[in-house]
């Protein structure tokens, strides 16, 4: 990675940041435990910013069972007291216990539909959803696709899933793809010129 490219706007110099956006972001996902990680982190950031989050997503894969939502989903009380005192991790409580409270809801979601990518990219019919946004200032903080997954999510139990954080979780996960038509990535993610 070099420091010459044209990224996104929100990209700072900071290396972490760069190779996330360089390699992970905007990326179609479609493994559950990967998605299920990126539902956690997104959870976490609410009110922080994506860096904080990133410089501790080794602990948070240490700390949540590497993301495995079935062993997540069995935390007893006192390991989360024990997550309230790891340093590494964002200590509040309502977002650990979000976390636990949403791999149960996460393994409801995949039995039913058959994985949790099948219930996902259901709403964009499996296909990434393609903007073409020459301005960081242009791109939304929700969008009505971002409304429509996180009622649906809050119906089926979930927490920590306002439609923010949802459209947050979106571009992540590649559901979205809002590189910046100035962005390096953007022809990468987007040969077709949809």
């Amino acid at each position: 990675m070099t420091n010459d490219l044209t990224r996104c706007a929100w990209v700072t110099a900071d290396p972490l940041y760069q190779a996330y956006h360089d390699t992970e972001w905007g990326v179609p996902l479609h493994q559950d435990d990967r998605l299920f990680e990126l539902l956690v982190l997104e959870s976490a950031q609410a009110g922080l910013s994506w860096l904080t989050i990133l410089k501790r997503r080794q602990a948070y894969r240490l700390h949540f069972a590497d993301f495995r939502p079935e062993r997540v989903a069995a935390f007893s009380q006192p390991q989360i007291d024990a997550l309230l005192q790891q340093p590494a991790l964002i200590r509040n409580r309502k977002k650990v216990e979000s976390a636990v409270h949403n791999a149960r809801a996460f393994l409801a979601v995949a039995e039913d539909f058959g994985s949790f990518d099948r219930y996902l990219w259901q709403f964009v019919e499996g296909r990434p959803v393609i903007h073409h946004w020459a301005r960081g200032d242009a791109v939304p903080a929700s969008t009505p696709l971002s409304e429509r997954i996180s009622q649906d999510l809050k119906s089926r139990g979930f927490s920590f899933v306002g439609p923010t954080i949802i459209y947050a979780y979106l571009q992540a996960s590649g559901v979205v793809m809002d590189h910046l038509t100035t962005c390096f990535r953007y022809p990468v993610l987007n040969p077709i010129g949809q």
